[in-house]
């Protein structure tokens, strides 16, 4: 039997937030998700606090800059590279200050290499998908700039045990050769699986952290993330159609695990908690696993990152999805 880094019937979040202030956000997290809490991404802090500026300032000699159509690589290190780096260790400070003596799972997150290539452009203005080339030296960089962010957490959290997420939106279309071109009038040519699920296992094997791969778009590769080496897969539960259960299923079945968005990440109104949890449940029915296992294998969490959302939503949503699943393992006790 797989054995997992968290406590049955455990929730987490996703990873951004509303706001500006690191230690304000964390101490949220912790309240709300004690089991299995994370690093916030506060994102509305500007560039260098979103997902590829925050990420590209973890890289290794490919220092970056802000352009208006984006971010692009540029020759040497910046005031943006210096904006992304300054942003974390902030967050780092913060999070060593108010959640040094946590000593169980934790979890932090960076953009993986497929997304990175897909928002970052080459110093002319082509994205960095389109270059083979580029997209290794990326990678490679990646792997060793997150091989260095890991260590620092685990120093500054000495008891935790460090769970690493790599956000990967873009892979599926970057899968399917749907991605935009700079210009936006054309589309860049289809990666293949196993270059993909290279580039992927390289920096999951740099790292040496239990790994989640978080893909909140349709058309997950469930195959080749666990192919890639990760642990579990995060996915929007509402974005995985019935065509999925065999890859779905496979997963379980191998022991992967799977962080299931099951609550909005936007403000809504919340339905009751079982009818919040019945989704989670039907999958798990539907593919014929025991239900012992489902708050065993299963993180709930909301359905992607909130960074749209109010304070006090985010406070309920991840209330909500604590709640359902400590329903879910209290109905499979």
């Amino acid at each position: 039997m797989t054995s997992y880094p968290w406590r049955a019937g455990t929730a987490t979040g996703i990873g951004s937030y509303p706001g500006d202030d690191p230690a304000e956000a964390l101490r949220v997290v912790l309240g709300e998700l004690p089991e299995l809490p994370h690093l916030p991404e506060l994102p509305a802090r500007g560039p260098g606090a979103d997902l590829t500026g925050r990420t590209a300032g973890l890289l290794i000699d490919m220092p970056v800059r802000v352009e208006p159509s984006g971010w692009r690589f540029a020759d040497r290190p910046g005031r943006d590279t210096m904006r992304a780096r300054d942003h974390l260790a902030r967050d780092l400070d913060a999070l060593e200050e108010v959640a040094g003596g946590h000593d169980g799972p934790f979890k932090i997150q960076v953009c993986g290499p497929w997304t990175l290539a897909a928002t970052i452009e080459l110093r002319h203005g082509d994205r960095a998908l389109k270059d083979p080339g580029a997209v290794r030296d990326l990678a490679a960089s990646l792997a060793e700039g997150v091989a260095a962010h890991v260590a620092d957490v685990r120093r500054r959290l000495p008891a935790a045990e460090i769970l690493l997420q790599l956000d990967e939106p873009g892979l599926p279309a970057a899968l399917a050769g749907t991605v935009p071109t700079a210009s936006g009038f054309s589309r860049l040519r289809a990666i293949e699986e196993p270059v993909a699920q290279e580039a992927l296992r390289g920096v999951i094997d740099a790292v040496g952290a239990y790994t989640v791969v978080h893909c909140c778009a349709r058309n997950v590769p469930y195959g080749l993330l666990r192919g890639a080496g990760a642990h579990a897969v995060s996915v929007d539960l509402a974005l995985v159609p019935e065509r999925d259960d065999d890859a779905v299923g496979e997963a379980i079945d191998a022991g992967t695990a799977l962080f299931l968005g099951a609550v909005p990440a936007a403000d809504a109104a919340l339905p009751s908690l079982r009818a919040t949890g019945e989704p989670v449940r039907e999958l798990w029915r539907r593919l014929g696993f025991p239900a012992a296992r489902l708050a065993e294998q299963v993180v709930i969490t909301p359905a992607c990152g909130m960074a749209g959302a109010s304070p006090r939503y985010v406070r309920d949503a991840l209330k909500r999805c604590r709640d359902t699943a400590r329903m879910l393992y209290e109905a499979a006790a």
